[in-house]
C-alpha cells in the first residue's frame, strides 16, 4: 500500500485530516515519484534482458539445477523458472512504484515458501535465483537507482530465506 494510501486510511479511520508530520511524509514521497517511476520504467523494459540475464548467472552457479534430476531440467521446467523471474521482477516494481515493500509480501512473499516447499523447489536455490535477478537488474540502474531498488530485491530475498 502506497505512503498516500496508508495516510488517507489510517485518518479516515480515526475521523480526521492528516497531520502535519503524515503530509509531510507525502510531500516526500511525491519528491521521489520521478526516481521510483524512472526505475520501474527501466526494469520492465529489459525484462527479457534481465531475466536472461539472470538465468546465465543462476546456471553458472548452480549447474545442478539444469542437470538431469534439477528443479530446472528440461524446457518446461527451465521456462517455469523464467516465467517466475518476470513475476518476481514485476513484483519489485510494484514495491518502488509504491515506496513501500508491502505490495511484495502481500503479493508474492506470504505462500511463496509454503508453494516452493511443497513443489519440492529448494529454498536456497530461490534465494539465489532472486540474487541473480537483483544484480542483472541492478547493473541496468544509475547508481542513485539502484540504490533506492536494491532494498525491494533484499526484502525478496529475505523472505524467501
Amino acid at each position: 500500500m502506497s505512503v498516500v494510501s496508508q495516510v488517507i486510511l489510517q485518518a479516515d479511520d480515526e475521523l480526521r485530516y492528516p497531520t502535519h508530520g503524515e503530509l509531510q511524509t507525502m510531500k516526500e514521497f511525491f519528491s521521489t515519484g520521478e526516481q521510483r517511476t524512472r526505475i520501474a520504467e527501466t526494469l520492465s523494459a529489459n525484462e527479457k534482458k534481465i531475466v536472461q540475464e539472470a538465468s546465465k548467472q543462476l546456471w553458472r552457479k548452480r549447474p545442478d539445477f539444469i542437470a538431469p534430476g534439477g528443479n530446472a531440467y528440461g524446457d518446461k521446467q527451465r521456462a517455469l523458472c523464467l516465467r517466475d523471474y518476470g513475476w518476481y521482477l514485476r513484483l519489485v516494481t510494484y514495491g518502488v512504484l509504491a515506496g513501500d515493500k508491502e505490495p511484495i509480501e502481500s503479493i508474492g512473499v506470504i505462500g511463496a515458501r509454503e508453494m516452493y516447499n511443497a513443489l519440492g523447489v529448494p529454498m536456497p536455490g530461490m534465494v539465489e535465483a532472486i540474487r541473480c535477478l537483483k544484480e542483472a537488474s541492478i547493473s541496468l540502474l544509475s547508481e542513485e537507482d539502484a540504490n533506492e531498488a536494491a532494498p525491494y530485491f533484499d526484502f525478496l530475498i529475505q523472505g524467501m530465506s
